[in-house]
């Protein structure tokens, strides 16, 4: 049955509109430090304007290179399932709503916000899969640890609201501050049709992401570059010193006398006239502070060190695996929860088209692009050993060649099919004759 207006519009108001504005207002402070416009540095009230200006140079999005480093790693290129071969009828939903590129929107805001939303509807050509930020859907669950599904959610777009729940899309307007009904639709997929991921969720329904736990982290490396760059700015260098010369008593005068002194220049006085320098301010603390404050990004965002410093010297081959483990390690526990939430959507989609067999494969698992960096000949060798030593067969590696996308391997698997090897051929023609033989 249907929600009436009336309930609707007290949902929305009561509840919906409130609640989503705080997580609005918590997911604003998190996007600023994201998206490298974070929170500035206090600054005292008589700071000038070449203060100002140091205090914008200072400002780095370590952040959003926190977030970029782990979401480059998640590219999901195919679906398998566990009770059939034939996946091709589930894949085309991911083919065509392009998801091959949106995906990464889709775990780039889980990875910054903690969480966002797929939604699946029903669409003029099959399932319209779209992404959803957190900052446009507030969700609200049962139980939000557990629950697969919203009971209701509130979405902003084109300047409406739109309230959806099990049964139908409702049409809101915002009109001099009120909300108003404008009508709705029935959509018919039997849920709310929003699909989360999470970053990391626990028992208690919690996702951090991975921007709002380093924010202090990353405060303290604006503060000690912006502290540098005060130093760098007006106490790195020596300060000539003159003590015991009369003063001239035309400012423009001694202007004048200090705008002549040169390189080549010899400084001359009478006697009883020193002359002497102020040493400059060292910077070596303030790179060694700074250095320390990014290792510590580093450990505790699980980031390689040489991802932010761009360090990276005489490293061997070991060294570099064992600088990427703790990335690895991350970048998997994130592929079984964003993958989980892929298969999620493409069994509603086969849900909404009516794929009821595939609706309920609960077998299914995204496989995910290799994107570690390796040489082809050590991708072949390794390959190779798999085909020989383990008696894995070929064509169930192709998949696996660094480069080599699923349509490739389609392409090369019917290839095969019309063009058998010779031990094909061979295998193929002992087959027949068994078989007639056993006739």
């Amino acid at each position: 049955m249907v929600m009436s207006q009336t309930a609707v519009l007290e949902l929305t108001n009561d509840v919906l509109l409130p609640a989503q504005s705080a997580e609005r207002a918590r997911l604003d402070v998190i996007d600023k430090w994201w998206r490298w416009n974070p929170e500035e540095i206090i600054l005292p009230a008589h700071a000038d304007r070449e203060q100002k200006a140091l205090r914008e140079v200072s400002e780095t999005p370590w952040l959003s290179l926190v977030v970029t480093t782990i979401a480059q790693q998640l590219v999901c290129e195919l679906i398998r399932s566990g009770e059939t071969n034939d996946v091709e009828a589930l894949w085309k939903p991911w083919q065509r709503n392009r998801m091959a590129s949106r995906q990464r929107a889709i775990h780039r805001a889980a990875l910054g916000y903690g969480y966002a939303y797929s939604t699946v509807m029903p669409g003029d050509n099959g399932a319209a899969i779209r992404g959803r930020s957190p900052r446009d859907l507030y969700a609200v669950y049962q139980d939000p640890a557990i629950d697969e599904y919203p009971q209701y959610y509130l979405e902003r777009g084109n300047g409406f609201l739109f309230f959806v729940d099990d049964e139908a899309k409702h049409t809101l307007l915002v009109k001099d501050g009120k909300v108003e009904y404008v009508t709705h639709n029935i959509h018919g997929v039997g849920v709310a049709p929003a699909i989360r991921y999470s970053n990391q969720i626990d028992l208690e329904g919690r996702m951090p992401g991975e921007v709002e736990p380093f924010i202090g982290a990353a405060k303290r490396i604006n503060k000690t570059d912006y502290d540098r760059m005060l130093v760098q700015h007006y106490n790195s260098w020596k300060i000539r010193t003159a003590t015991g010369m009369e003063k001239p008593g035309d400012e423009a005068e001694g202007q004048r006398l200090k705008l002549l002194l040169r390189q080549q220049d010899i400084l001359v006085g009478e006697e009883g006239v020193e002359f002497g320098t102020l040493p400059e301010t060292p910077l070596d603390g303030f790179i060694s502070a700074h250095e320390s404050d990014v290792e510590s990004l580093a450990a505790v965002s699980q980031t390689p060190a040489h991802a932010l410093t761009g360090k990276m010297i005489n490293l061997s081959a070991d060294a570099i695996t064992e600088a990427r483990a703790m990335l690895d390690l991350k970048a998997g526990e994130r592929k079984i929860g964003f993958g989980d939430s892929h298969c999620q959507t493409l069994r509603l989609a086969s849900h909404i088209e009516g794929r009821e067999r595939d609706a309920q494969d609960f077998t299914l698992r995204m496989e995910w692009a290799d994107l570690q960096s390796r040489s082809m000949a050590q991708a072949a060798d390794a390959l190779g050993k798999m085909a020989t030593m383990l008696g894995i067969p070929v064509e169930m590696l192709w998949d696996r060649i660094p480069g080599v996308t699923p349509e490739d391997v389609k392409v090369w698997k019917d290839f095969k099919d019309v063009n058998p090897s010779a031990d094909d051929k061979l295998a193929n023609s002992l087959i027949a004759q068994s078989n007639g033989t056993n006739g």
